[in-house]
């Protein structure tokens, strides 16, 4: 997954004006119109790197005269002190572009590296790390974009490219019919059959469901580990099977052992640590 240069340049734009807005009083008022220099930013503590063009963009919109030169490529791993990138020219625009550029640097990197860290626990086993769409508003492209920088693998985009059937969704349904997973899966073959549909099960009786409709993709909420290990033995290959809800670090590659296809984490959005990364205006 890339980023077209549409989005990089509609979210730097967006988050330009919400900082900028009128202009940088700070700097305006007390750096001489006329100042030059020149900076570095450097990573704080070890990481995965990401966003590295959405801070050229930055400085970009901000003067386009600036000089700005990556020293790095996204999904490289940085060491505490390595510098990723310099900016040079107008200090005025430099320290105006500042804080936009760190903020997509470290959010960004923070998704990636978390996302390289669940991606290696699971490494071995035939189960990938999925994302969800449980991210910042306005930031999806970019926040699925640093998932698969990190070696994970995105979901449906929105609601709009995949079918979910989820615990809401059986609730309604439930008032309709007494088996609302097969409900749920008769209708989407019917009425969006070129749709990849999942349907989400709580226990192994839903996943029987499930199976005898046709389900070709099943989530499995909120299981133990023994139970998705038994829905993985009844499943027998004839559909894919996801594993959600509770997975943390700590836990991730005992639900690999399993034998699930995909792992969803919240986490690599919902929660996720900035990396410290800073900016350095040299002397």
């Amino acid at each position: 997954m890339a980023l077209s240069p549409d989005i990089l340049k509609t979210v730097v734009a967006a988050a330009l004006a919400e900082d900028v807005g009128s202009g940088d009083v700070t700097t305006a008022a007390t750096i001489p119109e006329d100042a030059r220099g020149s900076a570095y930013i450097h990573a704080k503590e070890p990481c995965v790197v990401c966003g590295l063009e959405l801070v050229a963009e930055a400085f970009r919109q901000i003067d386009p005269r600036l000089t700005v030169s990556l020293l790095a490529s996204d999904g490289d791993r940085a060491e505490p002190k390595q510098r990723v990138a310099t900016v040079a020219g107008s200090a005025r625009s430099i320290l105006t572009g500042e804080r936009v550029a760190l903020n997509f640097l470290q959010r960004l990197s923070g998704i990636a590296t978390l996302t390289r860290a669940f991606v290696e626990r699971v490494a071995g086993s035939s189960a990938q790390i999925l994302d969800t769409r449980k991210t910042t508003p306005g930031l999806r492209a970019l926040e699925k974009y640093a998932v698969t920088v990190g070696g994970g693998t995105n979901h449906r985009k929105g609601l709009y490219d995949q079918i979910l059937v989820k615990d809401n969704h059986l609730v309604v349904l439930k008032r309709y019919h007494p088996q609302p997973v097969a409900a749920a899966i008769r209708a989407a073959k019917q009425n969006a059959p070129r749709v990849v549909a999942e349907v989400e099960v709580k226990d192994l009786d839903e996943l029987q469901q499930a199976l005898d409709g046709g389900a070709a993709w099943i989530l499995l909420d909120n299981m133990t580990d023994e139970e998705m290990a038994e829905a993985v033995r009844i499943t027998a290959g004839r559909a894919k099977l996801e594993a959600s809800g509770g997975v943390n670090l700590d836990r991730v590659a005992a639900i690999a052992r399993t034998g699930v296809d995909f792992i969803s984490v919240g986490a690599l959005t919902h929660s996720v640590r900035a990396v410290d990364f800073s900016l350095e205006i040299e002397e």
